[in-house]
């Protein structure tokens, strides 16, 4: 199918829907409420269609009139200058319908679930993890999401051996997918004596919130233990068994929750965490299936992977995934510059895929 065919499929489905929604016969059943789902989101994929159809045609006739020796010279002249500023601005419009009719992730409208830890480095490890947890904490207040801690085990320098949280809010997944992976870090540690630059590391995790319908779970698949909440160096920081552990059996995946003081709250905010962990397994098996859109990812999405190194002595921060490197490193890890590589890993997978449906 061309371009201008599936262009002119979309304009007609969006065209369809807005002449059946207003007399459906069953309003708020399930049927109207998917059709309204589809309505809002081809709507602004038709918008910007007809834009672009609009700007064509214009295009077309400011040719003709700028090439029309019986025009006014100066209505030429005006032409040619529309002309050559529109045909400017021409493919910029065009892969934004292009990017408007890729095959969209179903998970880049859920919210996520954060996971940090420590990798090698001792306390250095630690405490780089602990910053990296603050940076999505501080990106996520600035996008206006939520950020709601889960489970956060400190040490006792003050970094953190693992920390989880949920993020709920517009886009979360799509803009925080691109965050699994190793990230490196490399400075003098607080406690290196002689100056010398240490190379350290932390592993980042960010798996889509699932639903309990996404996930099947057999009553007889989990254990679930209770004990008491710890804080930095094993110390008690409450003296009831208000912090859960649940095991799954059959995959052996152990998650906790000790951030609340109930012990209800930390029960389910383990499922919640159990939930995304197994949905993310599922997703993991589906897209080594389908190689080909594997490949085209940004970074394979596999944990190990190394994707990014903050180097402080040159105040850098460089993502090697897509060649990118930043001189902008505190504004980066304060969360008000990590918009800048994480629009950028967006682009670079948008064009990958792009140049694979051309």
């Amino acid at each position: 199918m061309s371009l201008e065919q599936n262009l002119e499929r979309v304009l007609s489905r969006h065209a369809e829907l807005e002449a059946l929604i207003p007399g459906h016969p069953e309003p708020g059943s399930k049927a109207y409420t998917s059709m309204m789902k589809e309505y809002a989101e081809l709507t602004p994929v038709a918008e910007g269609i007809r834009a672009y159809k609009e700007a064509k045609r214009e295009l077309a006739e400011l040719d003709q009139l700028r090439n029309d020796a019986a025009s006014d010279a100066e209505m030429r002249a005006l032409a040619e200058e529309e002309y050559y500023a529109l045909r400017e601005r021409l493919p910029a419009l065009e892969r934004d319908v292009l990017v408007s009719l890729l095959p969209r992730d179903e998970d880049d409208s859920r919210n996520a679930i954060l996971e940090v830890r420590a990798g090698t480095g001792g306390d250095e490890a630690g405490l780089f993890a602990a910053e990296l947890y603050r940076m999505y904490q501080r990106y996520a207040e600035k996008s206006g999401w939520r950020f709601e801690p889960l489970d956060y085990e400190e040490t006792e320098l003050g970094g953190i051996r693992e920390a989880s949280a949920s993020i709920s809010g517009q886009d979360v997944f799509r803009k925080l997918k691109y965050e699994s992976g190793v990230h490196r870090v490399q400075r003098v540690p607080v406690t290196e004596s002689g100056g010398r630059i240490h190379t350290s590391a932390a592993t980042v995790a960010v798996l889509p919130e699932a639903e309990e319908v996404d996930v099947v779970i057999g009553d007889k698949d989990l254990r679930i233990d209770t004990y008491r909440s710890q804080g930095a160096g094993g110390q008690h920081v409450n003296t009831t068994d208000s912090a859960v552990r649940i095991t799954h059996l059959p995959s052996g995946i152990v998650v906790q929750c000790q951030d609340g003081k109930s012990q209800h709250k930390n029960k389910a905010q383990a499922m919640k965490v159990l939930l995304a962990r197994l949905y993310d397994h599922a997703r993991q098996e589906q897209a080594d299936e389908q190689a080909t859109a594997r490949r085209l990812q940004v970074g394979s999405g596999d944990r190990s992977e190394r994707i990014r190194t903050y180097n402080f002595p040159q105040g850098r921060v460089t993502d090697h995934r897509i060649n990118l490197t930043l001189y902008k490193l505190e504004r980066v890890l304060s969360g008000e510059e990590l918009d800048e590589v994480v629009d950028a890993l967006i682009a670079e997978d948008q064009s990958a895929r792009l140049a694979h449906l051309q």
